[in-house]
């Protein structure tokens, strides 16, 4: 028996057929405003996700976006006629108000969802609720990543979110989902807070490793043959922090109301610590001074009188005592100099004389047996 035609459809084809529709169900017509380094930087990872991607911004970009096939327009207006689904606002944390203001946003559908992608996330939250109209979609989020740590894939890497509003409606939240969707398929781990909570801990977390990594860079800190692997990652920590605009670390200062705070505790920290290194090097010092190798007991101290005699009536002191206080007014002169301040009651270290005597406090202090 030979089989001319096969009419019924394997099982097969209608698994392709609602893997491509659920997959046209996914597929978004993106915005970005704001074409910089990281607007190009997930316009990328988006057309390659299959999404059609549009963008504008204040400099021409358009060979950079015909490479990755994005759309470019340099007129907002343009963009905006456009009617993407969805608009990233890409810009920097500073230019985010004067950007939304320019944009024409009456141009757009009502139900468009607009997205912030910004560091800090109450600042961009008040401010969209404030000038937006209230028929558009607001999604506040932050991926914890950028072009360097996110260059090798996204897997693992924290995705910050929070619905401030989305429709009720069956379309606009499959249209919210979609877009978050994307993140989590690239393998981002997906976290929902609230933008407040996200500033207090983003201050004590983003906001301290930019913060330290620019004070080392400051230090000019470099490579040794000698390197330890915690040494290495400082260096690596420099590099990361050099890479990114001082304008994003000032913002990360100026809109996070909980970064001062931040500051302020770990300048404080850094005193306690040299207090603490201070103070064990004062009582070494001291511990040399009133208990040196030269002394067989502890010392006991009397004041000399003008001939170079003690007050109390003890002989004077002996050549080898007489250094031995020489060589601790040095230490205490030492320690003053380390610690920044004036040394002896006079505000200078005593120079001690050819007697033992010197012109400051310590120095007119003399060992007798």
């Amino acid at each position: 028996m030979r089989v001319l035609a096969l009419d019924a459809a394997f099982p097969f084809d209608r698994e392709a057929r609602m893997r491509k529709e659920h997959s046209q169900q996914l597929r978004l017509k993106i915005g970005i405003v704001g074409f910089g380094t990281f607007g190009q930087f997930l316009a990328r990872r988006m057309v390659q996700a299959g999404h059609e991607v549009i963008a504008t911004s204040r400099s021409p970009y358009h060979d950079i976006a015909a490479s990755m096939n994005v759309k470019y327009f340099t007129d907002a207006n343009d963009f905006c006629e456009e009617h993407p689904e969805v608009v990233i606002l890409a810009s920097s944390i500073l230019s985010l108000e004067a950007v939304l203001a320019a944009l024409p946003v009456q141009r757009l559908k009502r139900s468009t969802l607009f997205v912030d992608v910004l560091s800090v996330k109450e600042f961009p939250k008040r401010l969209l609720l404030r000038e937006l109209p209230p028929e558009v979609d607001i999604l506040c989020t932050h991926p914890m990543f950028g072009p360097d740590s996110g260059k090798g894939g996204w897997t693992g890497l924290n995705m910050q979110f929070e619905r401030v509003r989305v429709a009720r409606e069956p379309e606009r939240q499959r249209r919210a989902d979609a877009f978050l969707q994307f993140f989590e398929r690239e393998g981002c781990n997906m976290v929902e807070m609230t933008c407040e909570e996200h500033d207090q801990l983003a201050a004590s977390t983003q906001f301290i490793t930019h913060t330290v990594g620019r004070m080392l860079g400051a230090m000019q800190l470099q490579a040794t043959p000698i390197d330890t692997k915690g040494f290495q990652s400082l260096l690596s920590l420099v590099d990361n922090t050099a890479n990114d605009s001082f304008e994003l670390y000032y913002g990360l200062f100026m809109y996070n109301q909980n970064s001062t705070e931040q500051l302020d505790r770990l300048e404080k920290a850094f005193d306690e610590v040299k207090a603490r290194l201070l103070q064990q090097l004062h009582d070494k010092v001291r511990q040399q001074i009133f208990y040196g190798e030269s002394y067989s007991q502890p010392p006991r101290l009397a004041l000399p009188d003008k001939t170079g005699g003690s007050s109390g009536g003890s002989s004077p002191a002996s050549p080898a005592q007489a250094g031995s206080w020489q060589s601790a007014a040095a230490v205490a002169a030492a320690a003053a100099a380390l610690e920044g301040q004036p040394g002896g009651e006079d505000g200078a270290a005593a120079a001690p004389t050819s007697n033992g005597s010197s012109n400051g406090s310590l120095g007119r202090l003399e060992a007798t047996s």
